[in-house]
């Protein structure tokens, strides 16, 4: 149908690669053991939605764009690269609450806030965007009279499995933290050393090559 083939193939090839770690899944469970499954599920409905806009892209040939001009990959990949980087620096700079106890905190993001930064990380990866046109393509037949359409829903269900894995994920985190009753000095460092983590991240993404 919309000359799709393999597509069990497809769905299980889509889990696996969603489940593999990258910044995502790193903003997803560091949204979790912070603020709660709620900004962890933000995390991950942003991440959804950036998805989605690589999907259209993709389908509508934009993504090409990135895969051919070496100019435009660059700038993207810079453009990511500096906003990891300043989401590692806000991190990094979590420090120790005020108050009169001086207790280790690190202060609430709004969830709008989470989920653009859900976005914002997806979106401005154009490994995100070249892997969906390398991807996608071979589940799709050469003679598919509507090529466009058949990547679209191969896209949708992309995203829709990967968006049940990463509320998954945001859930075990949240549910995680609840048991091990994580004190703010761990929250604390929890965010320090995920930053670090974002610092390689970014530095790798700048370095990305377009092949």
């Amino acid at each position: 149908m919309f000359g799709i083939h393999d597509l069990a193939l497809f769905v299980v090839s889509g889990l696996l690669l969603n489940i593999m770690p990258g910044p995502d899944s790193l903003l997803i469970m560091t949204r979790s053991a912070t603020q709660g499954w709620r900004a962890g599920s933000a995390a991950a409905l942003g991440i959804g939605t950036g998805t989605f806009v690589h999907i259209f892209a993709a389908a509508l040939g934009l993504s090409a764009i990135l895969a051919t001009s070496a100019a435009a990959f660059t700038v993207v990949k810079l453009l990511g690269a500096a906003y990891i980087l300043y989401l590692a620096v806000g991190m990094l700079l979590s420090r120790r609450g005020d108050g009169v106890e001086k207790t280790l905190t690190v202060s609430p993001l709004p969830l709008r806030r989470i989920y653009a930064q859900g976005i914002l990380t997806n979106v401005l990866n154009p490994k995100v965007a070249l892997f969906f046109l390398a991807f996608v393509p071979q589940f799709i037949d050469a003679n598919a009279p509507h090529k466009a359409l058949a990547f679209l829903i191969l896209g949708a269900i992309f995203n829709i499995n990967g968006m049940l894995w990463c509320h998954a994920l945001a859930l075990f985190t949240a549910q995680a933290r609840a048991r091990l009753k994580l004190n703010p000095a761990v929250t604390l460092w929890l965010n320090r050393a995920t930053g670090g983590l974002f610092v390689w991240l970014g530095v790798k993404l700048a370095l990305a090559k377009q092949h």
